[in-house]
């Protein structure tokens, strides 16, 4: 049996211990045991990989460990395996149904009401709230303190 050309060649660049042309390592944080959905990723969860062939070239996967650290698992994460950055959210910072401060600061004026969340939210996302005393809905963006930011218009 004859190998084409390009196989044959290949595979003695492989035994020769050299990698084919055109190949390229790429170090990828990969977990070093199973993480859960839910789990907060922390650096000794994570270890480093060498895959070829322009591995996470595209974006899809975590190309650094600081990318993930702090992060939430969406899905179970396997170990030896890159991770997809579809697979890790930033951690909420107000549940569903969470009683939140609304601040609304506009020119100097600031109006403060308290409601309870309708959507849960990480720092930045933008999220409804029900105010507890009128029972109007209004959209806001989540704080690093957890409170709801409004703003007119």
């Amino acid at each position: 049996m004859r190998l084409p050309r390009l196989v044959a060649f290949a595979l003695a660049a492989a035994l020769c211990g050299h990698a084919p042309v055109g190949a390229q390592e790429r170090m990828l944080p990969v977990p070093l045991a199973v993480i859960y959905p839910g789990d907060v990723i922390r650096d000794s969860m994570l270890g480093e990989r060498a895959f070829g062939f322009g591995a996470g070239a595209d974006g899809s996967v975590a190309e650094t460990k600081g990318a993930l650290i702090g992060k939430v698992a969406r899905r179970t994460l396997l170990p030896d395996r890159p991770i997809p950055t579809i697979a890790v959210d930033a951690p909420k910072v107000v549940t569903i149904n969470a009683s939140v401060k609304i601040v609304f600061d506009e020119g100097g004026m600031v109006i403060i009401a308290y409601g309870s969340a309708l959507q849960a939210g990480s720092v930045g996302d933008v999220i409804r709230v029900r105010n507890q005393d009128s029972g109007l809905v209004v959209n806001g963006r989540v704080q690093p303190d957890g409170s709801i930011r409004v703003s007119e218009g």
